[in-house]
């Protein structure tokens, strides 16, 4: 009877309202991450903030990855000027042939034009869940890799420029992405590739994206399979709810097998997205704990 008890309030403890917690993603250590990034103020490409994030994240990955490469990118804008940027690869198992690609944006928005307010439309976007909310990710399954290294290869890419211009035009965004499906790592492209973005909503739905379901159907039905295995199927909805242009697109214009795991539904009526209030009371550990439970359940 008492090695039941013991059974008992173990399994409790392991388990809360959202699911099982997981013994290798750790949330506190990638909330952590994410007040970390927040500390170095907006990640702009050429601000002092952004140069300090990218050193920062350069020094996190060369502790934990067998490999990291570097590949920095100098592009001219539609007006002119150059933004010096880079894409971080950190490399698990690099000579594996079978490999998964994790990726997520590490810059943040020059301005905040959703916000309602006129004046704030002028100021950046602090970035708490658009950009380090998907870093934080792939630095606990960095962690986790680390730890316990998964039987196939893993590489995560950490991606520069995603957010800095006009995406009704198309110009001067996704930038990191575009130059690494130009320029991709090693011969075999990966099993399959999932961008992290926007996953710490303290309110998670993640809902599936239209261009992952329609050109990836196969990586969608794998990641909302598992989650749902998972216990949370509650969090990860089988629907379709808005078609993207995000850093996936990217890939999938190379051929890989790319979808986006993105909760686009921030805050009240999106309220908080490409605004001044994605800050860090709007994101939760608790999300974070999901989706890299989640993450870490598909290379196992």
């Amino acid at each position: 009877m008492k090695v039941y008890l013991l059974s008992l309030v173990l399994a409790i403890w392991a388990c809360d309202e959202r699911g099982p917690r997981s013994r290798e993603f750790d949330s506190a250590k990638a909330m952590g991450y994410v007040q970390a990034q927040m500390a170095f103020g907006p990640r702009i490409p050429n601000s002092d903030g952004h140069r300090k994030t990218g050193d920062w994240l350069l020094e996190q990955l060369k502790t934990r990855a067998d490999t990291v490469v570097v590949q920095p990118i100098n592009h001219v804008t539609l007006r002119g000027d150059t933004l010096h940027l880079r894409n971080f690869v950190a490399r698990f198992n690099p000579t594996a042939s079978e490999r998964v690609l994790y990726l997520a944006h590490w810059d943040t928005r020059p301005k905040a034009d959703q916000s309602p307010n006129l004046g704030d439309q002028q100021l950046p976007v602090p970035g708490a869940n658009d950009g380090a909310s998907g870093v934080a990710i792939l630095l606990g399954v960095a962690d986790a890799l680390k730890a316990k290294p998964a039987a196939l290869g893993v590489d995560l890419l950490f991606v520069d420029g995603e957010d800095y211009g006009d995406f009704t035009a198309d110009k001067d965004v996704l930038i990191g992405s575009r130059y690494y499906a130009q320029h991709p790592l090693g011969g075999n492209k990966p099993l399959f590739a999932v961008l992290f973005d926007l996953v710490a909503d303290k309110d998670l739905q993640i809902l599936q994206e239209g261009n992952s379901a329609t050109n990836a159907p196969e990586v969608v039905e794998r990641v909302w399979t598992k989650a749902d295995e998972m216990g949370y199927g509650k969090y990860f909805r089988p629907t379709v709810g808005y078609t993207l242009t995000d850093d996936h697109v990217s890939l999938q214009q190379a051929g890989i097998r790319a979808i986006d795991v993105v909760d686009f539904n921030y805050g009240p009526n999106n309220g908080y997205w490409h605004t001044t209030q994605d800050t860090l009371d709007k994101v939760s550990a608790a999300s974070l704990q999901i989706v890299g439970d989640v993450a870490m359940g598909l290379l196992r």
